[in-house]
């Protein structure tokens, strides 16, 4: 038979080997480790979902209201220049028509001195 000093290293021995009980290991959550970690990791998650969606709308909004801008632009442009045409033609009518009634005025006085002239010196 064995020797109680042979049994009692084997028992050390088997007890060094035996599997250990199972514990109760609380999983891991994906954000964090706990419960309120996770629930902050989502908030903010959300939080940050939401700044994008708000950055999104305010990018459409700047670039709607810039389109609209350039359409009141062109607009502006094209009335101006509308106008400047009308003006230039009204300045040209005025002018053409001033330099006709001169024309005309100085052909009448010319014909007004060669009468003039003929009846004081006939020939």
């Amino acid at each position: 038979m064995a020797s109680l000093s042979t049994i009692a290293v084997s028992l050390r021995n088997k007890a060094l080997i035996t599997p250990r009980a199972l514990a109760s290991v609380p999983t891991r959550l994906v954000h964090g480790s706990t419960r309120k970690e996770a629930s902050v990791c989502d908030k903010a998650t959300e939080a940050q979902q939401k700044v994008a969606k708000k950055a999104d709308e305010g990018a459409q909004t700047i670039s709607d209201a810039a389109g609209n801008l350039k359409d009141k632009v062109k607009n502006t442009a094209e009335e101006t220049w509308d106008k400047v045409k009308d003006t230039t033609e009204k300045i040209k009518d005025t002018v053409t028509g001033k330099s006709e009634e001169t024309k005309e005025s100085i052909k009448a006085t010319a014909k007004t001195v060669e009468k003039s002239m003929n009846t004081k010196n006939p020939k």
